[in-house]
Order: structure tokens, then sequence, then C-alpha cells
């Protein structure tokens, strides 16, 4: 699905060219949060990125490599390892969990932050319209996104323990359709994907797609603007121990739930 050539020069441009990192920001505050929350000093992290120069100050002492097919971990050093906006696009997303749950010392903690769910669906909706009207085809322009459940239950395939995963959506306003675009591409973010057009689009299409999203998605704040959404999904997850807490066999209660619940009625 991936065209990692492609991805890399992306990459490389938006870093050249001054790197727009607002949500990266935005989700390494969103990172520190959840590890000020654990009661627990890191003392051999990574971070798994495609931006190592932005994220490498993330947490002291923190390896940093790249989010390469074959991740540059050596099984069981860290007892943290930190996927950092990178997983939307990988080719095989389950197995970049695995490869960094192998990395974990026992009882060591996985946290991933990726794009996800909902992530441009006005745009991605504007230009599917605009492109089927102009020229009667759809081509892939805006990554798939996985969804929180999904994505969730590739914690439990990649046998992490305790698994959990949430989600942030975050509203962004732009002059444009075209503002967007060269946000994105500042972003590292452009098209990508590998059944990509690779020849131009017609000016038609984008000029349309612009007035659909100018129509459906104005800023309710300033009409005269459009939204964008970003849905941002956080993964965490352990490396199996002993010492964590395990859930209950099935059927091993002493009581059944009408009768708690029974027992609840009658102390009211």
């Amino acid at each position: 699905m991936t065209d990692r050539e492609a991805l890399l020069r992306n990459r490389a441009r938006a870093v050249s060219s001054g790197l727009a990192d607002v949500l990266h920001r935005f989700a390494a505050a969103e990172i520190q949060d959840r590890l000020a929350e654990i009661n627990r000093t890191f003392t051999a992290p990574a971070v798994v990125t495609g931006f190592p120069a932005l994220w490498s100050g993330l947490v002291p002492g923190a390896r940093v490599v790249a989010d390469d097919p074959v991740l540059d971990l050596r099984a069981g050093a860290h007892d943290l390892v930190i996927h950092a906006l990178a997983l939307h696009w990988a080719e095989d997303p389950v197995g970049q969990i695995v490869q960094s749950a192998r990395a974990l010392r026992e009882d060591g903690l996985f946290l991933g932050v990726c794009f996800g769910g909902q992530t441009l669906h006005e745009a991605r909706a504007a230009l599917a319209q605009a492109e089927a009207e102009v020229t009667g085809g759809l081509s892939p322009r805006i990554l798939p996104m996985g969804e929180i459940r999904d994505l969730g239950a590739l914690l439990h395939r990649a046998g992490l323990a305790l698994p959990v995963a949430d989600q942030i959506t975050q509203q962004a306003s732009y002059r444009d359709l075209f503002h967007l675009a060269r946000d994105l591409r500042a972003m590292g973010e452009g098209n990508a994907m590998a059944a990509r057009l690779r020849r131009p689009t017609r000016r038609a299409v984008f000029a349309r797609a612009a007035r659909i999203m100018a129509e459906n998605h104005a800023d309710r704040d300033d009409p005269s603007r459009i939204r964008a959404s970003f849905d941002l999904v956080f993964l965490t997850g352990w490396a199996p121990s002993e010492s964590q807490q395990k859930p209950l066999r099935p059927g091993s209660a002493q009581k059944s739930l009408a009768e708690a619940l029974n027992e609840l009625r009658n102390r009211d």
C-alpha cells in the first residue's frame, strides 16, 4: 500500500523546508502526560519515528530508530518503546508492534500514537466527489486510517498485556483546501500510496473539491475558512510479567451477578 521511497522523499522535503510539527508536538505532550501518570522511572527507552530530530528529545537518553520495516531494536533491550506518529504508514502495523514488543524487557511499556479513525474525512469525501464528477473515476489520495477498535486489537495480537486504546480528535482551521494540502506536505504527510495517480491531476478536480469543502465543511467560528479533522489514536500495552494483575478465570466467581445486584438492592 505504501510507496516507501515516496514516503521518505516527502519526509526529507518537509524537514529541509521547515517541518510543520504542531501535531507532533501535541502528540509528544500527550505521551509525556501519560508517562507522568506512571509511577516508574524508565532507564532504557527507545523511540521509533520517521522524524528522529523532532522526537529525539522526548525521553532523556532514548535510543531513536527509524520506522523501517525491520526495526533496529535488540530483543529485550528496552523498558519503554514509543512508536511516534509513523504506524499509520506501516505496511505491516502489527509487525511493527510485535517488533516493539520483542524489544521490551519483562513488564516493559509500549506506547504508540498514530493517525486513525476519521482523520481528514472531510477532504477525502470532497476529493472523491470532485474526481467522480469531473473525470468519472477515482484514485487513492488520502491514506486509509485504522479505526480505534481495530488498532487496539493489534496490541493483543502482538502479545502485549493490559492493552488500552484511546483517541483524541483535533479540529484544524484552514483558508481553503489548497492551504490544507500545503500543510500536509509540510508535515511530510503527502500522498505516498503505491496506487496513487502518477500523472498530474486536472485543475478542475481540485477547484471542485475546494468548493465542496467550502460548502460542506466551513469553520463554525469563521465560515470563510474550512475545517479538517485529525484523530490521534494512542495505544498502550505492557510486556507480560507475573507481577501484573491477572483477570479471574471464567467461572471462578463466588456469586452470580443477579445475587450481587440483589444484595445491593437490599442494602438500599
